[in-house]
């Protein structure tokens, strides 16, 4: 049995990946296992990959024999293609009557420019589909013991980008700060010690707690917990370095109780 044949039983029918279709996919956090359905049918069609420097290896062995990958990752601080390069390899390749998967980390249109992408295809009228994936900013949290929301902590959850920090026209830290809800850094870890200073000043305590996963979901993965003020300066110590995802607030400190209790609930297991 094909992997298409196990979809259309799962699926009832997977969608079927038109030539001169393109598919903006997400791949999820990093481990196969939180890949959707929807992106595995794209892979399992596609006659070329384009896809992004955090989709994992084992992510890509799922292409159909015969598909081509095209690499068109970007990383902070080092060469990379420019959107525009890539946008413009999406429509050349679509016109090719080729069936264009375009796989990003996480979800394309949380902080991924699929949003971007959508926009020149629909003005250069080539057909897509959205296939939405599971964001690093929630995934990762959820799988180090840190729920994004839980009652009598927070009301709301902020997902917010480091890239700009340095930047005057970068987010208003101060107004984000005011809202006392718990923030998710994506790219962050560069300008993390601005933004932190930016945190308090606009009214978080120093001692609010906070906390970087490096390659979330990986069997790399590394946790740090600690405090704003003290968050970038251990995150160097302990040489983290991207992809990391930074969250600040009060669901932070529900890690601990988790990982204290698991052990003692695994234990009674039979």
């Amino acid at each position: 049995m094909t992997s298409l044949d196990l979809l259309n039983r799962l699926m009832g029918r997977a969608p079927v990946f038109e030539p001169g279709h393109v598919w903006l996919a997400g791949a999820g956090p990093g481990d196969p296992s939180h890949l959707t359905l929807g992106a595995l049918a794209g892979l399992a069609q596609a006659d070329v990959v384009v896809h992004d420097a955090l989709v994992d290896a084992r992510v890509l062995d799922l292409c159909r024999d015969g598909a081509r990958l095209e690499f068109a990752g970007k990383r902070g601080g080092k060469p990379s293609a420019t959107q525009v390069d890539i946008t413009r390899r999406l429509v050349e390749l679509a016109r090719q009557d080729l069936r264009v998967l375009r796989l990003k980390g996480g979800d394309p249109f949380v902080f991924g420019r699929g949003g971007e992408e959508a926009l020149t295809l629909t003005a250069e009228r080539i057909p897509f589909r959205v296939i939405p994936g599971i964001t690093s900013g929630l995934a990762g949290l959820a799988l180090a013991s840190i729920p994004a929301t839980i009652r009598g902590v927070n009301q709301a959850v902020i997902l917010a980008t480091g890239h700009g920090a340095d930047t005057e026209d970068g987010l208003d830290w101060k107004a984000l700060a005011a809202t006392g809800q718990p923030i998710i850094l994506y790219m962050a870890m560069r300008t993390l010690d601005r933004i932190a200073a930016a945190l308090i000043e606009g009214g978080l305590r120093p001692d609010t707690p906070a906390a970087v996963i490096v390659s979330a979901t990986l069997p790399e993965e590394r946790v740090l917990v600690s405090t704003l003020s003290r968050i970038a300066a251990d995150a160097e110590d302990a040489a983290l370095d991207p992809p990391a995802i930074v969250a600040i607030g009060g669901i932070v400190t529900v890690r601990e109780q988790l990982l204290a209790l698991a052990p003692r609930i695994l234990e009674t297991l039979p």
